[in-house]
């Protein structure tokens, strides 16, 4: 027992360590205030392990108690986010879907409906909970803070508190997940079912719950962004920041033969000055002008032209005793006449989380140390690189599949170590290769102007063909009692025109400039706040300056605030695009839905006043969604992002397939965990919106292997 306890402290300590990486000046308080954490921490990991006895025969006897009208075994769902059903129909009618067709075959194939409005972090948090947007407070990926109207994340607030302990002052990052209701995981794990939950969105920070989880969508990089690439370049800055809106641009300097620069790190403050943490880049290209020698601080690595390098652990040092680390994977994309080095987002190192992005802790640790470093941000797939050029078509889909490889590799540990509980595992790559490519099944698609769309015409229709091979190797490992739900939050469109919803409220007078100020500027600047009655934010949504609500509301409430959501919602629906090239005459917004009576609950005053339901073609511009008046209210969208779900969610239903067959009625998000509840036993709970999905078991599984 002597020998544990010093080998627990030391495992204890490389654990521990980084979750107290952003800790500030201090630094001799927060040595000794670590030390005696992991000491404190060491003691109850080893009451714990002496307990655990104790602990497993009570969890034995909660289960029997509790799921004693258990109907199936495993519960296995895996998210497939976007598959679209119409495509899913399509491809399965060519016999492209073999996989797919026999488990609609055995099981059940059918639309699933989505939310209000059809945003993906407001989708997964009503699979989550059950329950619709006006309960769980989750409307957009960001929403407003009525106090300045700037933007924020809607389902995290992080935040720094600085202490005072004698003579000792430290910082201390918190993490506070925004999303509200109750998780159906947290329900089961509190009767004792042990469940695997990976990758969902809006997992981040993680429940605390009996069972793992690795956060998904919204999980930062190291900066503190939801993905920031960089470019080191030793072209001239001025011409590359004049073409270019996102991401990070860094000047390489030629050094004799080689080129150095100096990758930025997160922001700390440091003797009440904000100060970047850098880490030393340089790069020598070889002779032959087909590879590189790149060191990254002390590493030592050769980089191919166009291949990726694996990931790159960067270890910023914050002072003496403390470190913070990310990984990134590096590119070389040009070597002559100008050297250009692609870096992907600084990802939190799950081998040394700075911030809290797996339950337990050591989870995402044991897996690193297990399969090696993988992604971890929440939007992973570089899109914004993609559209901005920095990458090609073919970077990002290799990218793709290198994260749906690692998520790949996870979901089958998971399936292996839980025998008897809840797997579920989201998957993006469907998602994003979606986002990106479904202009190349448009050929009038604005973004195929200058653009290469024949070679990448088979891109969504590979994709899903890789989807139906991987369904076939999980149903190859489940077993007879398991039940397995295939499932994607939304469905997709093409998105070939923005809609400037500032644009159209100021030319109609609901949003006022400063006198003097012209359009142009980004999150609302030279906004008079004291006479604007409507703006819009995010991809959905136009809020009221309501009286009361926002720092400089004029909106009455009550009569006079329903009679303006009704007169905008007769404009929205009555709007024309000039020589519009769809088919809905040039209408773009389908309906305007009034939130108070689409959504209930709670949170119901924190959403947009008005979701806008756009028709197929249509979406929130570019720079409507930052807040950016410009001259025109229509305009192309060119960019590689070209398909989109932000629209009426009537056009835009989800999958649900199940090798169980189901009832007639019709299925949605918000009964997937109330029927998931009642598969083990458990009562679905009264705050619940979805409803308890009629299934029972269908065809003969066929035996392992035999599944093609």
């Amino acid at each position: 027992m002597t020998a544990i306890i010093p080998a627990a402290l030391f495992l204890l300590f490389a654990i521990s360590r980084p979750a107290w990486a952003y800790i500030g000046p201090g630094a001799g308080f927060a040595v000794v205030s670590s030390f005696f954490i992991i000491l404190l921490t060491a003691v109850v990991s080893l009451f714990s392990f002496l307990i655990w006895p104790f602990r497993a025969a009570w969890l034995w006897f909660k289960r029997s108690r509790n799921l004693a009208g258990r109907k199936a075994g495993r519960v296995v769902v895996v998210g497939l986010d976007g598959m679209d059903p119409v495509l899913t129909e399509k491809y399965m009618a060519q016999g492209l879907l073999p996989n797919f067709s026999r488990l609609a075959e055995e099981g059940t194939f059918s639309r699933l409906g989505t939310t209000t409005p059809p945003v993906s972090p407001v989708a997964w948090s009503t699979f989550s909970t059950g329950v619709n947007p006006g309960k769980h407070r989750i409307f957009d990926f960001y929403t407003r803070d009525p106090n300045n109207y700037l933007p924020v994340l809607s389902s995290v607030e992080i935040s720094s508190s600085r202490r005072r302990i004698g003579p000792f002052r430290f910082n201390r990052t918190e993490v506070k997940q925004l999303r509200r209701s109750e998780s159906f995981w947290k329900i089961l794990g509190d009767a004792g079912v042990f469940c695997s939950i990976l990758r969902v969105p809006i997992t981040f920070p993680p429940d605390k719950f009996h069972g793992v989880c690795l956060s998904g969508m919204c999980v930062p990089d190291l900066r503190g962004t939801q993905g920031s690439f960089t470019l080191f370049t030793s072209e001239d800055m001025e011409e590359v920041r004049r073409h270019m809106t996102g991401g990070t641009v860094v000047p390489l300097n030629r050094v004799e033969k080689s080129y150095e620069a100096a990758i930025p790190g997160p922001v700390i403050e440091s003797k009440g000055e904000q100060k970047n943490l850098e880490l030393p880049l340089r790069c020598l290209p070889e002779p032959d002008n087909e590879r590189a020698v790149v060191w990254v601080d002390r590493e030592k690595f050769v980089l191919k032209l166009n291949k990726y390098s694996p990931w790159v652990r960067l270890t910023f040092r914050m002072g003496i005793f403390r470190r913070v680390s990310g990984i990134a994977r590096f590119m070389i994309k040009q070597l002559e006449p100008e050297l250009k080095i692609y870096m992907t987002p600084i990802n939190i190192d799950p081998e040394r989380p700075s911030l809290p992005i797996s339950h337990p802790l050591s989870f995402s640790v044991a897996q690193a140390k297990l399969q090696g470093p993988f992604s971890t941000l929440g939007l992973a797939e570089d899109t914004w690189a993609l559209n901005e050029r920095v990458i090609d078509e073919d970077d990002f889909i290799g990218q793709s599949y290198d994260y749906f490889a690692e998520r790949r590799e996870l979901f089958f540990d998971a399936l292996k170590k839980n025998t008897d509980g809840l797997i579920v595992e989201v998957f993006d790559t469907t998602d994003r290769l979606q986002h990106e490519f479904f202009r190349c099944l448009d050929d009038d698609h604005p973004a195929n102007k200058d653009k290469e769309t024949e070679k990448f015409r088979e891109v969504i229709r590979d994709l899903y063909r890789r989807m139906d091979d991987f369904l076939a190797e999980i149903r190859a490992k489940l077993r007879k009692d398991d039940l397995l739900m295939v499932i994607s939050d939304h469905g997709f469109k093409q998105f070939k025109w923005g809609v400037n919803l500032n644009t159209w409220l100021w030319k109609e007078g609901y949003l006022i400039l400063k006198q003097g100020c012209e359009p142009g500027g980004e999150w609302f600047e030279g906004v008079d706040w004291t006479r604007t009655r409507a703006y819009a934010y995010g991809l959905t949504g136009i809020y009221l300056n309501v009286r009361g609500r926002e720092r400089d509301g004029i909106v009455p409430p009550g009569n006079d605030r329903l009679r303006l959501q009704l007169e905008l919602k007769e404009k929205l629906e009555a709007l024309r695009m000039e020589n519009g090239g769809d088919t809905n005459g040039g209408r773009p917004v389908h309906r305007a839905i009034l939130s108070s009576q689409a959504l209930s609950g709670p949170y119901v005053d924190d959403a947009p006043d008005l979701i806008v339901g756009y028709h197929e073609g249509y979406r929130s511009s570019w720079n409507s969604a930052t807040g950016r008046i410009t001259g025109e209210v229509f305009e192309d969208n060119t960019r590689s992002w070209s398909g989109d779900h932000c629209i009426d969610p009537l056009f835009v239903p989800g999958v649900f397939f199940c090798n169980w067959k189901k009832d007639d009625e019709p299925v949605s998000l918000a009964d997937i965990g109330p029927t998931i509840l009642d598969l083990f036993g458990l009562e679905p709970r009264g705050f619940h919106d979805g409803r308890v999905v009629g299934l029972q078991p269908g065809g003969i599984k066929q035996k392992a292997g035999t599944v093609k």
